[in-house]
């Protein structure tokens, strides 16, 4: 029997933590018969004079179920990705302190995600994150499209459950509700003139659930990287027997970080004269030099819109600089998600491959 729900947030994902505490409010009483606005939990930071850090929690959780919003990502409030990081492992070890119940770790986008490479002489960041949450005591992890499928199996599930929900529903829905609107138009436009790209080898199986959802063909792109430098890309090389020139394209991926990849394939695309081109991501890191590669092809006027979700916050500055971009909030998938797990109703209706005629029938 789970204890009564509290929600708790780190500093950067506070604003979040309200969105999704407000969403809860449609699913009526929780256990326990609380209400949504209960569940509101207060964790505050300080810091000692040498700079080091404690969290203390605010609101009693003796016997509860608590979820934790949290990641290490950039954040409104402008803190360090290092600093997240550090102020999840004090909250996590701040509720195990105050003795609650059950902690399930809520991270929108995992941040070490990236770091999950085992043949190579260097620590491995994702394993390091998940060695030190497991033993401090989190009994769930909860994250928006890890970066690849073997990252689950950095957990032993009989320690902590995983769950890697597929946020890239999200990115389909706004598709069908804002963009395609009507079977029709799915029919007799989309499936003739779109097509899904991948931004390289791995990223084909995501292109080809996008492509699957909306009965689409799909570009593959091969990305040859310089393995002597981070985060660099030497060439794209694109491999499709379709014709482009005159489609619709979407370049589909899990992120933007320093937007290198995607940068060198919108103009190799472009030399093949699409009538459009489009990026869909779930996770908007956007590390610099990104805003100013993906800036210059809005300039360039290469870009149509860029869709995103909010799993890593969106600062003014960013959204100004890029009004193309289409944020979609993922606050209400979380709420369904905590009121899910909270009321142990089944996740597979989270996890179901999406099909956008079926969507549009009903």
């Amino acid at each position: 029997m789970r204890g009564r729900l509290k929600i708790f947030s780190t500093r950067s994902l506070s604003s979040y933590r309200k969105e999704v505490v407000a969403a809860l409010g449609a699913y009526g009483p929780l256990p326990y018969q609380q209400n949504a606005q209960d569940v509101d939990g207060e964790l505050t930071v300080s810091r000692f004079a040498d700079g080091e850090m404690e969290a203390e929690i605010g609101t009693s959780v003796r016997g509860c179920d608590v979820f934790l919003f949290a990641g290490g990502a950039r954040g409104l409030s402008g803190i360090s990705s290092e600093e997240n990081k550090l102020e999840t492992y004090h909250a996590v070890d701040a509720l195990r302190r105050a003795q609650a119940q059950r902690v399930t770790l809520f991270e929108p986008y995992c941040s070490p995600g990236r770091s999950d490479r085992l043949t190579r002489r260097n620590s491995v960041g994702l394993w390091l994150h998940f060695k030190i949450l497991i033993s401090l005591g989190i009994n769930h992890y909860v994250t928006f499209q890890l970066h690849s499928e073997k990252s689950k199996t950095f957990i032993d599930p009989t320690l902590c459950v995983v769950d890697d929900i597929p946020a890239q529903a999200l990115l389909k829905t706004y598709l069908c509700d804002r963009v395609i609107v009507s079977r029709a138009r799915l029919h007799g436009e989309v499936r003739n003139n779109w097509l899904f790209s991948s931004v390289d080898a791995g990223g084909e199986a995501l292109a080809k659930r996008f492509a699957a959802s909306f009965g689409t063909r799909i570009v593959i792109s091969h990305k040859q990287r310089d393995y002597s430098t981070a985060n660099t890309v030497e060439s794209i090389n694109i491999l499709t027997s379709d014709p482009i020139e005159g489609k619709v394209v979407w370049i589909i991926d899990d992120m933007i970080d320093t937007g290198d990849s995607v940068y060198k394939l919108v103009k190799e695309l472009a030399k093949r004269e699409p009538a459009e081109i489009n990026i869909a991501i779930v996770h908007a890191i956007f590390s610099p030099p990104a805003l100013d590669r993906i800036g210059e092809l809005c300039d360039r006027r290469l870009l149509g819109t860029i869709l995103v979700t909010d799993t890593v916050p969106c600062t003014q500055d960013l959204l100004k600089r890029l009004p193309c971009m289409r944020v979609v909030p993922s606050t209400a998938m979380a709420a369904e998600i905590v009121y899910r797990l909270t009321t142990e109703q089944p996740m597979s209706p989270l996890l179901a491959q999406f099909n956008a005629d079926d969507y549009l029938k009903e």
